[in-house]
Protein backbone atom coordinates (compact mmCIF):
# COMPACT_ATOMS: atom_id res chain seq x y z
CA UNK A 1 0.00 0.00 0.00
CA UNK A 2 1.60 3.62 -0.83
CA UNK A 3 1.67 6.17 1.73
CA UNK A 4 1.35 10.00 1.00
CA UNK A 5 4.89 10.76 -0.24
CA UNK A 6 4.64 6.98 -2.08
CA UNK A 7 1.97 8.49 -4.49
CA UNK A 8 3.59 12.08 -4.47
CA UNK A 9 6.73 10.87 -5.62
CA UNK A 10 5.06 8.12 -8.04
CA UNK A 11 3.16 11.20 -9.87
CA UNK A 12 5.56 13.33 -10.52
CA UNK A 13 8.61 11.08 -11.16
CA UNK A 14 5.98 10.13 -14.49
CA UNK A 15 4.82 14.09 -14.82
CA UNK A 16 8.62 15.07 -14.91
CA UNK A 17 9.53 12.90 -17.27
CA UNK A 18 6.41 13.74 -19.36
CA UNK A 19 5.54 9.91 -19.34
CA UNK A 20 1.28 10.48 -19.46
CA UNK A 21 -0.19 7.05 -17.82
CA UNK A 22 -4.23 7.36 -17.60
CA UNK A 23 -4.41 4.36 -15.62
CA UNK A 24 -1.77 4.97 -13.02
CA UNK A 25 -2.81 8.82 -12.60
CA UNK A 26 -6.62 7.33 -12.20
CA UNK A 27 -5.77 4.71 -9.72
CA UNK A 28 -3.35 7.30 -7.74
CA UNK A 29 -5.81 10.08 -7.60
CA UNK A 30 -8.22 7.00 -6.01
CA UNK A 31 -5.96 6.42 -3.73
CA UNK A 32 -4.96 10.24 -2.95
CA UNK A 33 -8.36 11.01 -2.31
CA UNK A 34 -8.87 8.23 0.06
CA UNK A 35 -5.62 9.76 2.17
CA UNK A 36 -5.55 12.89 1.61
CA UNK A 37 -5.52 14.00 5.42
CA UNK A 38 -1.95 12.29 5.50
CA UNK A 39 -0.67 14.15 3.01
CA UNK A 40 1.64 17.40 3.66
CA UNK A 41 2.13 20.56 2.25
CA UNK A 42 4.62 19.12 0.29
CA UNK A 43 2.24 16.60 -0.66
CA UNK A 44 -0.25 18.16 -2.01
CA UNK A 45 1.88 20.67 -4.13
CA UNK A 46 3.96 17.62 -5.64
CA UNK A 47 1.17 15.98 -6.60
CA UNK A 48 -1.49 18.57 -7.51
CA UNK A 49 1.45 19.95 -9.69
CA UNK A 50 1.80 16.54 -11.46
CA UNK A 51 -1.80 16.17 -12.66
CA UNK A 52 -1.47 19.92 -14.05
CA UNK A 53 1.61 18.92 -15.72
CA UNK A 54 0.33 16.34 -17.25
CA UNK A 55 -3.35 18.30 -18.36
CA UNK A 56 -4.66 14.86 -16.57
CA UNK A 57 -8.12 15.89 -15.26
CA UNK A 58 -9.58 14.76 -11.33
CA UNK A 59 -12.01 17.02 -10.06
CA UNK A 60 -12.41 14.56 -6.95
CA UNK A 61 -8.69 15.24 -5.82
CA UNK A 62 -8.50 18.50 -6.96
CA UNK A 63 -11.68 19.40 -4.62
CA UNK A 64 -9.65 17.52 -1.86
CA UNK A 65 -6.34 18.87 -2.06
CA UNK A 66 -8.01 21.77 -2.00
CA UNK A 67 -9.63 21.47 1.31
CA UNK A 68 -6.66 19.68 2.69
CA UNK A 69 -4.63 22.92 1.73
CA UNK A 70 -6.70 25.47 3.16
CA UNK A 71 -6.26 23.92 6.54
CA UNK A 72 -2.45 23.48 6.61
CA UNK A 73 -1.76 26.61 4.43
CA UNK A 74 0.54 27.49 7.28
CA UNK A 75 3.31 24.61 6.53
CA UNK A 76 3.25 25.86 2.90
CA UNK A 77 6.57 26.80 1.16
CA UNK A 78 6.91 29.64 -1.28
CA UNK A 79 7.09 26.97 -3.89
CA UNK A 80 4.76 24.83 -2.66
CA UNK A 81 2.08 28.26 -2.64
CA UNK A 82 3.36 29.17 -6.17
CA UNK A 83 3.53 25.43 -7.60
CA UNK A 84 -0.29 24.76 -5.79
CA UNK A 85 -1.71 27.70 -7.08
CA UNK A 86 -0.32 27.53 -10.35
CA UNK A 87 -1.92 23.85 -11.15
CA UNK A 88 -5.45 25.33 -10.04
CA UNK A 89 -4.79 28.29 -12.84
CA UNK A 90 -3.25 25.52 -15.26
CA UNK A 91 -6.20 22.94 -15.26
CA UNK A 92 -9.04 25.77 -14.67
CA UNK A 93 -10.28 24.19 -11.52
CA UNK A 94 -12.50 26.70 -9.27
CA UNK A 95 -10.58 27.00 -6.41
CA UNK A 96 -11.49 30.97 -4.41
CA UNK A 97 -11.03 29.58 -0.60
CA UNK A 98 -7.97 27.73 -1.61
CA UNK A 99 -6.59 31.46 -3.45
CA UNK A 100 -7.91 33.38 -0.62
CA UNK A 101 -5.75 31.27 1.69
CA UNK A 102 -3.29 31.34 -0.39
CA UNK A 103 -2.82 34.84 -0.85
CA UNK A 104 -2.96 35.71 3.20
CA UNK A 105 -0.12 32.90 3.69
CA UNK A 106 1.99 34.75 0.46
CA UNK A 107 1.87 37.87 2.03
CA UNK A 108 3.57 36.59 5.79
CA UNK A 109 5.98 34.58 3.53
CA UNK A 110 6.49 37.25 0.53
CA UNK A 111 10.51 37.64 1.65
CA UNK A 112 11.07 34.01 1.11
CA UNK A 113 9.19 34.23 -2.98
CA UNK A 114 12.30 33.83 -6.07
CA UNK A 115 11.29 35.46 -9.07
CA UNK A 116 10.01 32.04 -10.58
CA UNK A 117 7.46 31.70 -7.08
CA UNK A 118 6.61 35.34 -7.99
CA UNK A 119 5.81 35.12 -11.77
CA UNK A 120 3.71 31.97 -11.39
CA UNK A 121 1.94 33.01 -8.49
CA UNK A 122 0.68 36.39 -10.42
CA UNK A 123 0.32 34.59 -13.47
CA UNK A 124 -1.92 32.20 -11.89
CA UNK A 125 -4.18 34.68 -10.19
CA UNK A 126 -4.44 37.00 -13.49
CA UNK A 127 -5.19 33.68 -15.23
CA UNK A 128 -8.06 32.74 -12.98
CA UNK A 129 -9.06 36.33 -12.69
CA UNK A 130 -8.80 35.93 -9.09
CA UNK A 131 -8.45 39.64 -7.50
CA UNK A 132 -6.16 39.81 -4.61
CA UNK A 133 -5.33 43.37 -4.31
CA UNK A 134 -3.49 43.09 -1.09
CA UNK A 135 -0.94 40.53 -2.51
CA UNK A 136 -0.78 42.39 -5.64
Amino acid sequence: TFNSQDIANTVWSYATVGHVSPDLFNAAAEEAVKKINTFNSQDISNTIWSYATVRHASPDLFNAAQEEAVKKISTFSSQAISNTVWSYATVGHASPDLLNAAAEEAMEKMSTFNSQDISNTVWSYATVGHASPDLF
